[in-house]
Parts: C-alpha cells; structure tokens; sequence
C-alpha cells in the first residue's frame, strides 16, 4: 500500500495527486575566506540583501489579497520583526569583519547560534519561532545568492498538486489560492506554528511535521494526504486509492450538504434555541461569519489589532476599527475581549517581553492593569463603538474578584472622561469576563454577581488545569478537553451562570470541534463562539440533538472521575453519528 506517515494534522478532508517538492534554499552554504580590501563590498552586498528582504516583506503585506487567511498579515509583520533585530541585521556583519568570510557563510553561523538558542526555550510555542527565524534566513540567503525568493511553483503544475516542503512561510500561502494546490505537507512544525494556524484557515487538506517526509518522496508521485487523522501515503496501490477516493466522496458529499444548513435555524429537536456565534480577529473576517450564518461576534481578539504595527494604536484608530466592524455586522452583537498581549503575541513596542515563564507572568488582564493607560485606551474607544451597534466588552485572564473590581475601577474612569469630552456611548453596556484560569472556575460564584456574562476559554481552562502544553509534543496527550477535572469544571461554570440568570459561552476550540456539541449542549449550554469554518457541522450536530436526553447521561459522564470511562461515554454520547439533512 505504500509508505504511510504520522503528523499533525491540520486541514480536514482528503486530497489525492501528484507531488510537486518545494526546493530549500541552504541546503550547501558556500564558505569563502575573504581579504581585509574585500571585506567592505561583503558587508554592502549583505545589508543590500537585508533592504531587499525588507522591501519584499513589506511589499508582500501591503499586497494581501482579500481572500488570503487574516492572519496572515501579523505573521509576515513578524518575519520583518525578526529581520530588523540586530542578531540578523547587524551581528552577521559582525562576524564577516571578525573572521573574514563570505557573507552566506556569516549569515549560516549566526542562524546556527539562533537555532540553538530557540531550541533551549521551555515554552512550546516560542519554540517553534524557530521556523520563523529560518524562514527569514533562508529568504535573506536567497537574495545574497540572486535566487528566486517566492515560493518556487512550476509553471505547467498540474491542477490538485500536492506541496512536499520542508517547511512554509506565511507569505508562500498567498500562492494557494490559484486553485492548482489541493494539499501541502511539511517535515516540521507543530500544532502552534505559523503553518498550522494558516492550514487551518485554508481550510485545505495538510499534514505538518511528518519528519523525513520530503527525502522519501519523488517529484509527480502520487500521494494520498488525510488532513483529518493526520496521514501521508506515499505511493498507494489502487485498492488504497480507491478507498481513499470513496472517502473523498464521502467528505466532499458532506461538506455540500451542511451547506444546506446556513439558512437552518440551529433549533434541536426538542426546540431549543442554540445561539451560533463568530470568532474573529479583523474585519476580512466577516465575510465568513455572514457566508455561515453566524449569529453575531462571540469573540474579537483585539490583539491582533495592536500586533500588526510597530507603535501602540490611537484611541481614533482603535474607535474606527471597532466602529466599521459593528457597522458591517448589520445588527448582529459583538463582543470585544479587550488586549490580551503577552506570552507569544509581542509587539515591537512591547516592554514586557523577558519572563521565565510568559503562560504565567504578566499576560492578559494582568498586563491591561499594569498599563492602565493602555486599557482606558481601548476602553474608551470600545464604548465609543458601541454608540453605533451592540457592543459587548470582555476582559481575559480574569484570576481574581481583585482584578475584576480594579477593571471595574478603570471602565468608570473611562466612562468619566468620556462624559467630560461628550462622547456619546451606550452607559449600560454588557461587560463581561473570560474563565480560563482555575481560580476563576472555582470562585465564579462570587466573580458572576460582578458583571453581565461570562465566556469559558476552553483552550487555557484545560491547559492550566492539566498543567499540560498542548503544543508540546511531549506532554500534548495529557492535553485532554474530556478529562474528568476539566468537565467537572465546566458543568461547575455554566450551572454557576444559569442558576444566576447570567449568560454562558464557550468561546475555546471545544465550541468549534463537533464531538463536544452534545456534551455542551447537556451541560445547559445555549451559546457556542468558534471559528466560522466549523459553524455548520456544530449546528447539523445540534439540530439531531435533545437537550433533555442529553442532560441525564453527561450528568453520568462528569460524575466519573476515569480518564478511560469518560472516553467510552463520550463516543457513546455521540452515537449515531448525526448526518446533514
């Protein structure tokens, strides 16, 4: 049947086709000893590379298509980031001076020491910048070497080709969208790299850090990629082609049917209404929200909006961002968690940077308290915004009934200085926060008579309630969104906010993953916020759903206390497999 590989999988369905193997740029670096009257024009030709690298970049962001991922633009202001440190743009030229030597093979050393200095962080997801850094390398390398620096695509390549990389950079997936590429694979990454964040976006059948992958496949070879289960076969027979095209059928066939479903109401079947909201992070994304039927913005991740320049926004800028959102949502609520900057998401001009460890230092709320201006900032720009449209705001990383009084504290500054300027804005707006820390589960009680809502990100909630880093790879089986911690702590929530007539989201990737529809739905929730690409099969799931069914067997569920057992139940929770009508 061939040669079958393991990754992570990353772009559901199926796709079948020939190989197209991207070539890598530094596979053989030239090293030349250089004399002293050389060394001059060698350090010229090398900050002449990085200028051009930069003009590239910049060009590359300034030309985003509409139809690229959204976050697509923040990880090529990253590449720039990484390109304007001096441990790119000036130590290199350090090292031609000092040794002697060509340009490429300075350029090699220090991307070298780089490496190893990515590798001896304890932090998955910083980890993983690794690739990030190569990427800029390898892009600096090429104009050192007068190469080609876009992603390098045959011309004549066949429709349904499939992508065989080492790895990609975030700007070589604006190339996909030519219809030509079904798939891609890469050797490297991981659940949080940028490769994983865009496949996932695409919504485009890819398999990531499959190792060797590229060394054992041949160009126009017929692979098969599972995007799903996270499975590469080379060189499939035609039994195993035959299958694989049935199950293409299958999912395509599927996917055509929960099309269906946008105009559905997402009503289960003994008619309860679920409401289906959006996660976004720019105004490309509504686009999405209305193509599936969202019922609004369950989740703004304003973060983004801070990420992709080099100074802090303005309250103006910040006002006209919220302000032409709730315009095009036409209606439909919004609700704005304010910045929640910190671990991995570091501006240029952030000062917060150097922590032992960022997952539990001065992020997300914590770091809104500690720049007070910053957060009255944005404060005041949201209930602006919400003159024009329903606007909910929402504080992250709530640990505390402290932290929630001293936000408190700011909103009515920022609300005084507002009536001070006679700025109109709606004064009973909906303030909600995150539950994502323990704490906050334990001690929700008490934290829900302080404000409007809640919101449970599922993401962090599990993450620091298993002590278990999804991301890395040698403790993400611990990362386990059915352990019997974790769902006695969600029932504990949403009980908590029915019994006080609060309302209840869940805005982490439980909301979004098909499998924890009925489990939710048991537990009492009524609201879900995801990403809109799996809108439609979180609703087909509800709409073959009973609540009051539901609610007797997850109660047998949560009062387990085995891994094992909880497994078993949920499959069972689950069965018969609900199809799109």
């Amino acid at each position: 049947m061939g040669i079958v590989l393991h990754g992570v999988p990353v772009g559901g369905g199926i796709a079948i086709g020939r190989a197209h193997l991207v070539v890598r740029g530094m596979d053989e670096v030239p090293h030349n000893e250089l004399t002293a009257d050389e060394l001059p024009e060698e350090v010229a030709r090398y900050e002449q590379a990085i200028k051009a690298t930069r003009r590239q970049l910049e060009q590359l962001r300034n030309a985003i298509p509409e139809n690229a991922p959204t976050e697509l633009g923040a990880f090529i202001s990253l590449h720039l980031m990484l390109l304007s440190d001096v441990a790119l743009s000036r130590e290199p030229v350090d090292l031609i001076e000092a040794q002697s030597i060509n340009a490429e093979w300075a350029l090699k050393q220090q991307a070298d020491k780089l490496a190893e200095q990515f590798d001896a962080i304890d932090d998955d997801y910083l980890r993983e910048r690794k690739q990030d850094m190569w990427q800029v390398v390898e892009r600096v390398y090429k104009n050192l070497r007068g190469l080609d620096t876009e992603l390098a695509v045959n011309e004549d390549l066949e429709d349904d080709a499939i992508l065989i990389a080492h790895d990609l950079a975030p700007a070589d997936t604006v190339y996909f969208k030519d219809g030509r590429i079904a798939a891609f694979v890469t050797d490297v990454g991981g659940p949080t790299s940028h490769t994983a964040i865009l496949g996932r976006s695409l919504d485009m059948p890819s398999v990531i850090a499959l190792g060797r992958a590229r060394d054992l496949i041949s160009e126009d070879e017929w692979v098969i990629v599972d995007g799903s289960n996270g499975v590469l076969i080379i060189a499939p027979d035609e039994i195993v082609l035959a299958e694989y095209r049935r199950r293409m059928r299958e999912y395509k066939s599927h996917k055509r049917q929960l099309g269906k479903l946008k105009n559905t109401a997402a009503t289960t079947e003994d008619e309860v209404n679920i409401e289906l909201l959006g996660n976004i992070e720019s105004i490309e994304d509504i686009k999405q929200l209305h193509k599936f039927g969202a019922d609004g913005v369950g989740l703004f991740r304003s973060e983004f909006t801070y990420l992709n320049r080099d100074t802090l926004p303005t309250e103006d800028e910040l006002y006209a961002v919220y302000t032409d959102i709730v315009k095009k949502l036409k209606g439909k609520p919004m609700t704005i968690r304010t910045v929640d900057l910190g671990v991995d998401k570091n501006p240029r001009w952030f000062g917060h940077s150097h922590a032992l460890n960022p997952a539990l230092g001065l992020t997300g709320i914590r770091l809104c308290l500690a720049e007070p201006v910053m957060f009255r900032t944005q404060m005041r720009a949201i209930l602006r915004a919400s003159a024009h449209g329903p606007i909910k705001m929402m504080w992250p990383m709530i640990s505390s009934l402290d932290e929630v009084r001293q936000c408190q504290t700011h909103l009515q500054t920022a609300k005084q200085q507002l009536h001070e300027r006679d700025e109109p804005f709606d004064d009973a707006m909906p303030v909600g926060i995150m539950v994502e820390i323990p704490s906050a589960a334990l001690t929700i009680n008490s934290l829900l008579k302080q404000v409007d809502f809640i919101s449970i990100g599922t993401n962090d909630l599990i993450q620091y309630t298993l002590a278990a880093d999804r991301g890395d790879e040698s403790v993400s089986h611990l990362y386990q969104p059915n352990h019997p911690a974790v769902l006695k702590l969600l029932q504990h929530v949403i009980r908590a906010a029915i019994k006080q007539n609060k309302p209840v989201s869940v805005c982490g990737e439980m909301a979004g993953d098909e499998q924890y529809t009925r489990l939710l739905l048991g537990m009492g929730l009524r609201r879900f916020s995801m990403n809109p690409n799996n809108l439609l099969a979180v609703k087909n799931r509800i709409i073959h759903s009973d609540t009051l069914l539901l609610e007797t067997e997850v109660l047998r569920l949560v009062r387990n206390d085995d891994p094992e057992k909880a497994r078993a139940l949920l499959k069972k929770l689950n069965q018969p497999a609900a199809n799109p009508t």
